[in-house]
């Protein structure tokens, strides 16, 4: 018996909000369980599915918005550039830079040709190695850059890795966190720039897609994105504070072989026509 829309809306919302800030890709696991779920079949319409999954992002990015909160209201009213609240605006502008450009130009593009299953099963096996490469070939104790220590060209080099996760699959967070780690930012120094980056970057992403489908937001499809934000919002919020606490005593490296293993089904299932 088919699910019902609003008991789909709840699960994709759980969904984006596990894996959104977890270095697992949220994208990707929404492009397979949207298939596994068959929630566009449920909708019958493409965009409104679309629309749905982005509005869910903004679910969990508020969750940002709310542990981050001083931080960034600090920097935003900051008025000297030399103060550490100055300097993490300006690193925080200069990252989202290249990840605005590049999608702006190829947005059209990885949309049409690379959000399946396959791509998605591709990209978490190559993630999930580079991170536990990364892992296994640095030290956390050769790394000595922190948040008010950063230079642009450090957030520069955290831009430019989270160009990468334009690639369905690749996670936002794993590009910008090992990204910024191999520039020699420590590890939690690397986790909370890069949730800090995703308030601007998701909120411009969110809101070009919602002004791209506002002839949607009906009155039938509010309710189900409703459901589906609040939900994002309330795992989002419990998944980030466990996750700034495990990463003080933990490396990345379990979240890599997660990905191998998940990679690995998705292109099983996807041989298989599963997906």
């Amino acid at each position: 018996m088919p699910l019902s829309i609003s008991i789909v809306a709840i699960l994709l919302g759980i969904v984006e909000g596990l894996t959104e800030f977890l270095p697992v890709s949220s994208t990707g696991h929404l492009i397979v369980f949207d298939r596994i779920l068959g929630f566009q079949s449920l909708l019958q319409n493409a965009d409104k599915a679309e629309l749905f999954e982005v509005v869910i992002q903004l679910g969990a990015i508020l969750a940002i918005g709310v542990i981050y909160r001083k931080k960034l209201i600090a920097s935003i009213f900051s008025k000297s550039l030399e103060s550490s609240p100055g300097r993490l605006r300006t690193n925080l502008g200069i990252a989202f830079l290249p990840a605005a450009i590049f999608g702006f130009l190829t947005h059209k593009y990885i949309t049409e040709y690379l959000f399946s299953p396959i791509t998605v099963g591709i990209t978490l096996l190559v993630g999930g190695i580079a991170i536990i490469v990364i892992e296994r070939s640095t030290n956390e104790d050769d790394r000595s850059i922190t948040i008010d220590t950063m230079t642009w060209r450090d957030a520069l080099v955290v831009g430019l890795a989270q160009v990468l996760s334009l690639i369905p699959g690749t996670s936002r967070s794993a590009a910008t966190i090992m990204g910024g780690m191999l520039r020699g930012i420590k590890r939690s120094s690397a986790t909370d720039f890069s949730f800090m980056l995703a308030f601007p970057v998701m909120i411009a992403a969110s809101l070009f897609e919602l002004a791209k489908y506002r002839d949607l937001l009906t009155s039938d499809v509010v309710g189900m994105v409703m459901i589906g934000f609040v939900t994002s919002f309330v795992v989002a919020l419990a998944v980030v504070a466990w996750f700034i606490r495990y990463i003080q005593r933990h490396q990345f490296t379990g979240f890599g072989y997660y990905r191998i293993v998940f990679g690995t089904l998705v292109l099983i299932l996807s041989a298989s026509h599963y997906l």
